[in-house]
């Protein structure tokens, strides 16, 4: 039967009654600010690990030369989108070779999904560029403030001169970093040299300001202020990988069998039949850098670095009781150990299906990615023919068509190139620097190095000719001698 105090529509277990003045429960909680606790141990030294390397090669790979010759940049890694090309060391990939670029998308993707399947969210714990940053601030904030009852102090106390000095430093620092990491990104799309100078000379492009303002904000607010908030409610691949972890999973998890009931150490003494390892000391909590109790369960704020692990390690050994309360494991291991059966090895679980299928797709794709870049000719050319007129007749009764011509060199050095006709019985050919007086059946034409020259081309064709498919064939006048052609159409009068 309904009730004609609720309002329409309402739930009855989330809203109080409508009354007059009555107020909706809070179905929100407002987010607490996460201080995690300073931790050592290896997954700690791991995490460290990963940060001092992904942070290197973001601030110097700008900045790392190599060497393509006088008519090249000479920058390991550019995305040069004034002449539409990419560079990263001996690779360099053109605008129609994009296919290269999406390859290393779907790889990037099927590689997630092949650490996901394995070993949950250690992406998102130890190279997700969000939790790389968080990880440094979180650092500046221990050299400022103290560890986190210090921390937790300084929060709660008056701003005084000394707090606000603290707070202005370490926000300077923070503001520090924002604009570092801006500013190394615009270096990825010029010669990192030359921009960095024109940048604080004032003389860089506007959008290369722009950008660095951008980056720098988000950076600084992002990674000093929203934290955990960003993994949990901003990214969607938290959602993603949630549906692609399953009782397989090597992921970070609490065995409960073992760890209940919870209690103190002085009331697991006197009665330890009653109470599990678990002592309730929150250490778990007080080193998670989103704030989570990994004890509840597998969450969405879990990000899988394992923090928890060295802290209830330490507390073990502490309390002389078995490592492993919190460890990397599948949930199927988890209810054979609860069991009764002897644990598994981690790495075991490693070797399944799912994983050395999505193994195999990401090798097949490098690999054939790796032999299309090892066949790929740095010789291109496609022809287009006049349409208006699509032929002239000549005074000794020969026809001549038009066609403009794209000859491509790809490689970082001028080249010779010879273009000739094939399948045209009697034509020559000649082209808008070769003149008519010296028509042949081939010429030679000079490319400039990393560019697409276009030729206009004239071919003549005795008289009496009728319309046919015919080639043109450009080959490389090096020791490559790479050969591409493009078939077209010769018109004529009286057509075919």
């Amino acid at each position: 039967m309904t009730n004609p105090d609720l309002k329409p529509g309402s739930n009855p277990d989330r809203w109080e009654q409508a009354v007059p003045g009555a107020v909706p429960e809070k179905l929100y909680a407002k987010s607490e600010k996460v201080h995690n606790q300073r931790i050592d141990g290896p997954f700690r030294r791991f995490k460290w690990f990963m940060m001092i390397v992904t942070l290197t090669i973001y601030y110097v790979t700008p900045w790392l030369r190599w060497d393509r010759g006088p008519f090249a940049p000479d920058q390991a890694v550019l995305v040069d989108l004034a002449n539409r090309r990419f560079y990263m060391f001996g690779i360099e990939i053109w605008p129609h070779e994009f296919y290269f670029v999406a390859g290393l998308l779907i790889m990037a993707g099927i590689g997630l999904f092949l650490v996901t399947s394995a070993v949950g969210r250690a992406w998102c714990g130890y190279s997700c560029p969000q939790t790389v940053w968080t990880d440094l601030y979180q650092h500046v904030d221990r050299f400022f403030d103290g560890d986190r009852n210090a921390r937790l102090r300084l929060d709660k106390a008056p701003w005084r001169p000394s707090k606000i000095t603290r707070r202005l430093s370490k926000w300077a620092v923070y503001l520090l970093i924002a604009f570092a990491t801006g500013g190394a990104w615009i270096l990825y799309f010029a010669d990192a040299p030359t921009l960095f100078r024109d940048f604080f000379a004032l003389e860089a492009a506007p959008v290369a300001y722009a950008t660095v303002g951008v980056l720098t904000a988000t950076t600084f607010v992002l990674g000093g202020f929203m934290r955990e908030q960003v993994c949990i409610y901003m990214c969607p691949w938290p959602r993603i990988q949630a549906a692609m972890i399953d009782e397989k999973s090597l992921i970070v998890t609490y065995k409960d069998w073992r760890g209940e009931q919870r209690g103190s150490l002085k009331k697991a003494k006197k009665n330890p039949e009653a109470f599990g390892d678990c002592i309730d000391c929150l250490q778990c909590v007080a080193v998670c850098p989103t704030g989570i109790d990994i004890r509840e369960g597998q969450q969405i704020g879990c990000i899988t670095c394992a923090m928890c692990i060295d802290a209830c390690d330490r507390v073990m050994r502490d309390i002389g009781r078995p490592r492993g309360l919190i460890d990397y494991a599948t949930l199927d291991d988890c209810k054979k150990e609860a069991a009764g059966e002897p644990p598994r090895a981690a790495w075991k679980a490693l070797i399944r299906p799912r994983t050395f299928i999505y193994l195999g797709v990401w090798s097949a794709i490098g690999f054939a990615m790796l032999f299309a870049l090892g066949v790929r000719s740095h010789t291109e050319l496609t022809v287009s023919p006049d349409r208006n007129p699509p032929f002239m007749l000549l005074r000794d009764g020969s026809v001549r068509n038009a066609y403009t011509l794209k000859l491509r060199n790809m490689e970082a050095r001028p080249r010779d190139m010879e273009i000739r006709i094939e399948g045209l019985p009697g034509a020559v050919l000649w082209t808008d620097t070769i003149p008519q007086s010296a028509a042949a059946r081939s010429q030679v034409l000079e490319v400039s190095p990393d560019l697409t020259r276009t030729a206009r081309a004239y071919v003549a064709a005795p008289s009496g000719i009728k319309e046919q498919n015919f080639s043109f064939v450009l080959t490389s006048q090096d020791e490559q001698a790479e050969t591409d052609s493009a078939e077209t159409l010769f018109n004529a009068p009286g057509g075919r």
